[in-house]
C-alpha cells in the first residue's frame, strides 16, 4: 500500500507560468520545470519506438512552451496538451515521480523536477 501512495499524486497544479507542482500519496511534494518536462515526453512523435533515440529537437521547444491542459488518464497518467501545439504525450505517474526521485538523485545539476 506504501508504495502505491508513492506513486498516486493527491494535488496537480500549475505553479506560476514554469512549473507544474504534484503532491504524491507518500507526502512528498515534486515540481517540475515545463520546458524539461515537455522535453521529457516519450511518445512515439518524440521518442523513436523502435530505438528509444529521441526524435525531438530541443530547440524547437519554445523557451515559454506551457501546458494548456491537463486531464487525467484513468487512474495511472495525465495528458499535458502543450502551447506549442504537442498533444500526443503520456505522462505515468510512475514516469514522473522516477523523473523526479531522478533528479534528487542527481542534484545539485538542474532536471525536470526537484522536491520542494
Amino acid at each position: 500500500m506504501e508504495n502505491e501512495a508513492r506513486f498516486t499524486p493527491t494535488e496537480i497544479r500549475q505553479q506560476g507560468p514554469r512549473a507544474l507542482a504534484i503532491t504524491w500519496g507518500d507526502g512528498r511534494e515534486t515540481v517540475y520545470d515545463v520546458r524539461a518536462l515537455r522535453l521529457a515526453c516519450a511518445c512515439a512523435v518524440c521518442v523513436d519506438e523502435w530505438t528509444g533515440e529521441d526524435r525531438l529537437d530541443p530547440g524547437s521547444v519554445p523557451e515559454d512552451v506551457a501546458p494548456r491542459r491537463i486531464e487525467p488518464v484513468g487512474r495511472y497518467a495525465i495528458q499535458i496538451e502543450w502551447s506549442d501545439g504537442h498533444t500526443s504525450g503520456i505522462y505515468p505517474f510512475e514516469r514522473l515521480r522516477g523523473l523526479a526521485d531522478a533528479a534528487r538523485a542527481a542534484q545539485p545539476g538542474p532536471g525536470p523536477a526537484r522536491s520542494a
